[in-house]
């Protein structure tokens, strides 16, 4: 799937965030675990950030957009790993979906990005094909 036109949505759903007053965000000294490199693609340990809520992770990506987007696109392969499906490569999935991420991370900031990310992969996967059976 073009996850980059996820990007602008799952961006914007962050964008918010940004007004918060200093001592909220003083509050969550979140740094990420491990490699502190930047730059396009960067990971993230899983653990630190599927537990991540919306908030938690636009702390994380140092309320960089493309940091945060990066979050969302390692969710989302994640999910549809796990899931066992594949994302469409279509800018009208990915808008659905980053329209959808926007909405939810909107709604309430202490809610997990991850679950806001899983909800959006099932809404516009397709089942992965699986291999033929062996016949014996």
């Amino acid at each position: 799937m073009n996850l980059r036109s996820i990007a602008a949505a799952a961006i914007l759903a962050a964008a918010p965030l940004s007004l918060l007053p200093a001592s909220a965000i003083a509050q969550a000294n979140i740094q990420p675990k491990g490699d502190n490199s930047t730059g396009p693609g960067k990971t993230f340990p899983i653990d630190q950030i599927v537990t991540a809520s919306v908030h938690d992770a636009w702390l994380l990506s140092g309320k960089d957009e493309s940091t945060f987007f990066d979050i969302v696109q390692q969710l989302a392969a994640m999910s549809a790993e796990k899931r066992g499906v594949t994302l469409p490569d279509s800018e009208a999935a990915g808008r659905r979906m980053g329209n959808y991420i926007k909405a939810q991370a909107h709604l309430d900031h202490d809610q997990l990005l991850y679950v806001i990310v899983d909800k959006a992969v099932r809404m516009v996967a397709t089942k992965a094909a699986t291999p033929a059976a062996a016949t014996n």
